[in-house]
């Protein structure tokens, strides 16, 4: 009866096993590697890591190398499309030009989530609990 219930578990990811990947986790990071293992908890492993950040036209990317990721930070898993994935109209440009705006951008976006559930909890009578990245 298990075997008919497709695409549930950890175990739908075996076809994702030696393919490149984006990651999104919960703080925001978008890593994109090669998938080289995972286990029943999703935690996965990638190789050849980089962290990309974007920025308006441009983006940028630092090296990680190989990268393990506790299952319960990951938002969204996907495949990457290589045939196409030079085909995106962005610029890539060097990490230390965009790390600035990527900061400023993190810390604005930050400050509306503090504002926000500031408003929540005195207006709406929300709690106040959870933490960061915990917004997905």
């Amino acid at each position: 009866m298990d075997s008919l219930i497709p695409f549930t578990t950890s175990g739908s990811l075996v076809d994702c096993v030696d393919r490149k990947m984006l990651v999104i986790l919960r703080d925001g990071r978008k890593l994109h590697g090669v998938l080289r293992s995972y286990d029943q908890f999703a935690n996965l492993v990638l190789e050849d890591t980089v962290e990309r950040i974007y920025h308006g036209n441009a983006f940028a990317e630092s090296w990680h190398g190989l990268f393990l990721i506790r299952g319960e930070n990951v938002v969204l898993l996907g495949e990457i499309d290589l045939d196409k994935e030079d085909d995106i109209p962005l610029k890539q440009v060097d990490y230390d030009v965009l790390s600035a705006y990527h900061r400023q951008e993190a810390e604005e976006k930050k400050g509306r989530e503090e504002t926000k559930s500031q408003i929540l909890y005195e207006q709406k009578g929300f709690c106040k609990e959870g933490g960061e990245g915990d917004g997905y």
